[in-house]
């Protein structure tokens, strides 16, 4: 891959489980982060250096505690150096 890409996160609208895709096209910090609706973060799921090349990560509708959060619309955002973007998400329940 020679860019960043985030994917939309699939299924959409989903419940409980949602697998977000990415990929990165070189060495780089990533950080993907669970957001609600007003900008609260709810956990975050990656944290670490990356090699290039495409990733997967699967989402359980759970906080950074551990409980379940409720139904709604929430973003999640990749960052990295050079790049940052936020796409949405809903939770139906």
């Amino acid at each position: 891959t020679d860019k960043f890409m985030l994917q939309n996160n699939h299924p959409n609208p989903f419940n409980p489980l949602t697998s977000i895709t990415y990929s990165i096209p070189n060495k780089s910090t990533v950080l993907l982060k669970i957001y609600s609706l007003l900008g609260t973060e709810i956990i975050t799921l990656v944290d670490e250096v990356k090699t290039r090349g495409g990733y997967s990560v699967q989402w359980d509708a759970k906080n950074s505690l551990g409980n379940k959060v409720p139904s709604g619309i929430y973003f999640y955002r990749l960052t990295s150096r050079d790049f940052s973007q936020t796409k949405k998400m809903i939770l139906l329940k």
